[in-house]
């Protein structure tokens, strides 16, 4: 038991769980029957266990040099052997499951994964540290679509709308950790942006994102916009606004990064309540 806690603090369980839901959304979203609503949620939830999992396993040295007690793998509690077995292992068996739903879904889940993966690997300390991020989020819609009896791709306004999530994410999650970042020689993206600007693109990528639904799910039909919608994008326009607002008056903050999480939040609930229009 006391490995299985220590692997499941290593899986950042906050976004897995997080993610997870929000693909269990989709599934029900694009109206796909329970047992493949299942199987969806089953393959990204092992998914994201192998990437958080992977990601505090390559991060573990950097994490004991900044004594990072919040981490099992960095405290000792498990062996980087059996951190790594697990991650691989979790791996195959979402890429299994995905195999399930089709190959169309497997190969889909595979780009998201990889991408992610090579996120971990190092990605995460160059300019292109964003990539994985547009990558993986930009299909995440698709791994609904493509999970359906009769597979098709999401639309491109929901890819454009996933890849804003993902660059907002991206933008404001690392903020917290900047400092530690710096002692261990981790400069992605954000740290060469600084915080400031980070969140001012990060909120504006929302918008982006929120806009992108409200015109693509109407089929560019402003008049068939539906008062649901309306209220969805002003919501995240608002909370955006507040963010840049305070970005401006005052130091970043973590009330800014929680911000910046209600916004995409908010995003993702609008992308949700799309419903059948991710399926054409």
């Amino acid at each position: 038991m006391g490995t299985i806690r220590a692997l499941w603090g290593s899986s950042h369980p906050g976004p897995t769980l997080v993610v997870t839901a929000l693909a269990l959304a989709l599934g029900w979203a694009a109206g796909l029957d329970p047992a493949r609503i299942a199987l969806l949620a089953v393959a990204v939830f092992a998914g994201q266990l192998s990437v958080g999992i992977s990601n505090d396993a390559i991060d573990a040295p950097r994490d004991r040099r900044t004594a990072r007690r919040d981490k099992p793998i960095a405290r000792g509690d498990v062996s980087l052997r059996v951190v790594w077995a697990a991650a691989f292992l979790l791996l195959v068996a979402a890429l299994a499951v995905s195999a399930v739903l089709g190959w169309r879904m497997l190969a889909a889940h595979a780009l998201a994964l990889g991408s992610a993966w090579a996120y971990n690997a190092g990605l995460k300390s160059t300019p292109a540290s964003i990539v994985p991020f547009l990558v993986s989020f930009g299909i995440f819609p698709s791994l609904a679509t493509l999970s359906a009896a009769e597979p098709v791709f999401a639309p491109l306004w929901a890819w454009i709308a996933g890849a804003a999530l993902g660059a907002a994410i991206h933008l404001t999650n690392v903020l917290p950790d900047l400092d530690d970042d710096a002692v261990t020689g981790v400069r992605g993206l954000p740290h060469r942006w600084g915080p400031r600007a980070s969140t001012v693109v990060a909120a504006a990528a929302v918008v982006a994102g929120a806009a992108a639904v409200l015109i693509g799910s109407a089929g560019g039909d402003l008049s068939a916009i539906t008062p649901v919608s309306w209220v969805f994008f002003a919501a995240v326009t608002a909370v955006a606004a507040a963010t840049v607002v305070l970005v401006i008056l005052r130091s970043p903050s973590r009330t800014l990064f929680r911000l910046v999480m209600l916004a995409g939040l908010l995003l993702a609930a609008q992308l949700v309540a799309t419903g059948s229009a991710l399926v054409g």
